[in-house]
């Protein structure tokens, strides 16, 4: 007789896609095979990284673009500490995220006894990266677990869930387990008294400022219509970018630590700020204490992010689509005349004359990105490219434009997060930003996109060196130690592994390649060298 018993392995990845999941990054160990087991009676496809920390970068690109979890299959003990990096990068972004990962034995756990991947205690290293981490002891367990994680991820702030399964629990029996997702809780809706306070507040305003972060990506046009409708001045967070349309004439560029944004704050007698930290992240190069003109009113989903840093004068702890939907109810019909578009494009003006030179050749260099692929979501890491267009870039649309310059701060994220972007929106162009340093944490992750069939165009700006960090040491008279690095023949090295690559000589010929990026089936690899004849001509 067939062998009809579905074990808790099995059983994992049904739930999964009853929970909507696509895709899975992982790549598999003896202590997770057996998850392995039941995928082809699903429709998830299963994509393999050459690191389990490019697996979370991975998922951490799919889930910025789609707003939904980035599933990763995780083996047991240096699999985790290798996608730790991975995890603390989307906790301090809240991005949604489940990592999977076995773990021994439940007779064997916190024994010490030198099994495979043995580690004291792998929930407790993780914990601090996750919103929660959980080690299923029993089969029964895993609907409720699952049920607690896409929670968080659906209503909640959210950030990564670790959830390990004890190497006797993934083979036991699960077929008595109903594979329909649990029914998940509403988001938060608003207080309408502290909703009715702030339109109060608002109403009365007469150069009202809003700060837009991250957390109100899907808030886009409710924060639109409130802006307009007040005549209010828009700051998007790195994260927020796309919130406002390109070109519109109530947004303000450069970052919150510049004088005149500076000056913006102090001079608004409201400000209305939605799923924003203020982090310290955001104001490159330095960062500077805030001070408002008038009464802060914070809405943000997580109730200890919102007494966190600044003192609301209207704390809000709702969903902010819901919340902004009620507030812009809550606020008059009629547009207020006033000069916001005169105010924002005069902020505009002083941050344009006040950028270093980088910014106008990478400025440049995304001019031409964007003719060349409108619509284009933009992954960068830590280089000088992104940190100077996080001053003056306008995305598309919200869900395009996150570099790891934020937040957590870490270098190789660039290139498996514009996969994982790829993956996430396949009808969109993406692109990676990526400096040479950046890139060698993480260029093996190439012959992954090569097999998975992923297009990306890869832009490198090569300065052989940690180039910020070794500009942050001369400025400081620190010996300049450790930053002038050997870089590899980018070019061969991209061919080796399967890619087309390119040194373009000209803008036309840049161009050209990022054109073609979008019709390959494998990424595309783009070397810009510092001082050379091609570079200078972005400074011009």
């Amino acid at each position: 007789m067939p062998d009809t018993r579905l074990t808790t392995g099995e059983y994992l990845v049904r739930l999964l896609e009853s929970y909507g999941v696509e895709l899975i990054f992982g790549i598999p160990g003896v202590h997770t095979v057996e998850l392995y087991r039941g995928l082809p009676a699903t429709k998830i496809r299963h994509v393999t990284p050459r690191h389990e920390q490019g697996a979370g970068f991975m998922a951490d690109g799919y889930a910025r673009v789609t707003g939904k979890p980035g599933v990763c299959f995780i083996v047991t003990g240096p699999g985790m500490t290798n996608i730790a990096t991975a995890m603390g990068q989307a906790y301090a972004d809240s991005v949604p995220m489940l990592v999977i990962s076995a773990v021994n034995s439940r007779d064997q756990l916190a024994m010490g006894q030198g099994r495979l991947h043995e580690l004291p205690a792998q929930r407790n290293l993780v914990a601090g990266v996750a919103a929660f981490s959980h080690t299923l002891l029993d089969p029964a367990q895993l609907p409720e677990v699952m049920a607690r994680a896409f929670t968080v991820f659906n209503s909640a702030r959210p950030r990564p869930v670790h959830i390990e399964i004890p190497l006797d629990i993934i083979v036991a029996e699960a077929q008595h387990l109903s594979t329909d997702a649990w029914p998940l809780p509403c988001r938060a809706a608003a207080d309408p008294a502290a909703i009715a306070r702030a339109a109060t507040i608002l109403k009365g305003a007469k150069r009202p400022m809003i700060v837009a972060g991250g957390g109100a990506a899907d808030a886009a046009a409710e924060i639109t219509a409130i802006a307009e409708r007040l005549d209010a001045l828009v700051f998007m967070t790195i994260n927020g970018r796309g919130i406002l349309k390109p070109g519109h004439a109530l947004t303000m560029t450069g970052n919150l630590g510049m004088p005149p944004l500076l000056d913006a704050l102090a001079a608004s007698d409201a400000i209305l700020a939605i799923g924003t930290e203020f982090g310290e992240t955001e104001m490159y190069p330095e960062p500077k204490p805030l001070s408002f003109g008038g009464p802060l009113i914070r809405i943000d989903i997580d109730p200890a992010q919102i007494v966190t840093g600044l003192r609301a004068d209207v704390p809000i702890v709702a969903d902010a689509t819901l919340a902004a939907a009620s507030l812009l109810a809550a606020l008059s019909e009629t547009r207020k005349a006033g000069d916001g578009a005169a105010r924002a494009r005069a902020v505009r003006e002083a941050v344009a004359a006040g950028l270093w030179p980088a910014c106008r050749t990478h400025g440049k260099l995304m001019e031409i990105v964007a003719r060349a692929l409108p619509d284009a979501i933009v992954a960068g890491d830590q280089t000088e490219p992104v940190y100077a267009v996080n001053q003056i870039y306008q995305a598309p649309q919200v869900r395009s434009f996150f570099n790891s310059s934020t937040g957590y701060g870490t270098l190789g994220y660039g290139l498996p997060a514009a996969f994982g972007a790829k993956l996430g929106a396949p009808d969109r162009p993406s692109v990676c930003l990526i400096g040479d340093g950046g890139l060698q944490f993480s260029v093996q992750e190439l012959a992954s996109a090569v097999e998975a069939g992923i297009a990306v165009a890869v832009i490198i700006w090569n300065n052989s060196s940690y180039g910020e960090i070794k500009t942050f040491m001369a400025e400081r008279d620190i010996p300049q130690i450790g930053v002038d690095i050997f870089t590899p023949d980018f070019l061969g090295l991209a061919r080796a592994l399967g890619c087309e690559a390119s040194r373009p000589a000209s803008l036309a010929e840049f161009e050209s390649e990022l054109k073609a990026s979008v019709i390959r089936k494998v990424p595309t690899v783009i070397e810009i060298r510092a001082g050379s004849p091609f570079a200078e001509s972005l400074a011009a």
